[in-house]
């Protein structure tokens, strides 16, 4: 029993042992592979974040400018100043309220009752000027926008030297005198006599006497004898 040996044990494949038990069993590469990595994953999330701040640092001036874009986009556009209603001479409206300074002299009771028939049959707008009130004798003075054309029924007749100029508009015979501010026009062959004080800001005034002239022809009688110069 004592001189019973035990026999050498045979030696055992490394690889054969890890097949007998089951176990995967790492060498050396293996090590490194494992090494290597987290390593590189290291890296690669390194990489990543730096890619990801550079786009992030790129993206925002390209927001901050497409914001900036879209609330000028939205922002309404300042509001036009409004013109003043007496640029033109064919202003909408008067820019005073005030009533018109007039004087009304007083009348005979024909001339005042002509008088009140011409005033109601003139228009409420001359051109584009509109109809203001005026200080005395709304029976027989009228005005029209700003600064105001008036119109003043029963008036003297003008005195007409023979080398003077007289128009027909609508039928009604005009003479004209050109004042420093205006130009003043006097119908000439009716029984009661109106006047019509163009202001030099309205060019052309024998056209602002033309709605003025239909009233007359409707209300007023024509006077006898006409003169020459207006016979056509």
């Amino acid at each position: 029993m004592d001189d019973e040996k035990t026999a050498p044990t045979a030696p055992v494949d490394a690889d054969a042992k890890t097949a007998d038990t089951g176990t995967e069993t790492s060498g050396p590469a293996d090590a490194d592979a494992q090494t290597t990595a987290p390593a590189r994953r290291r890296g690669w999330d390194r990489s990543t974040r730096t890619a990801a701040l550079i786009s992030a640092l790129v993206a925002l001036p390209v927001t901050v400018a497409v914001a900036g874009f879209t609330f000028t986009a939205l922002t309404p556009d300042e509001p036009a100043a409004e013109p003043s209603p007496n640029e033109s001479i064919q202003a909408l409206g008067p820019k005073s309220n005030v009533p018109v300074q007039m004087a009304a002299e007083p009348l005979a009771e024909r001339p005042a009752t002509v008088c009140r028939a011409l005033l109601s049959k003139l228009p409420s707008t001359v051109g584009e000027l509109p109809q203001r009130l005026v200080t005395a004798g709304p029976e027989q003075n009228a005005a029209y926008g700003d600064p105001a054309l008036t119109v003043a029924c029963g008036v003297p007749e003008p005195t007409i030297p023979l080398t003077d100029k007289v128009w027909v508009v609508n039928q009604v015979c005009w003479y004209a005198e050109e004042k420093i501010d205006a130009t003043v026009l006097s119908s000439v062959d009716r029984e009661v006599a109106v006047r019509v004080t163009v202001p030099k800001a309205y060019e052309q005034p024998l056209q602002w006497v033309s709605p003025i002239s239909e009233a007359i022809v409707g209300s007023i009688l024509t006077a006898r004898p006409v003169p020459t110069g207006c016979q056509g």
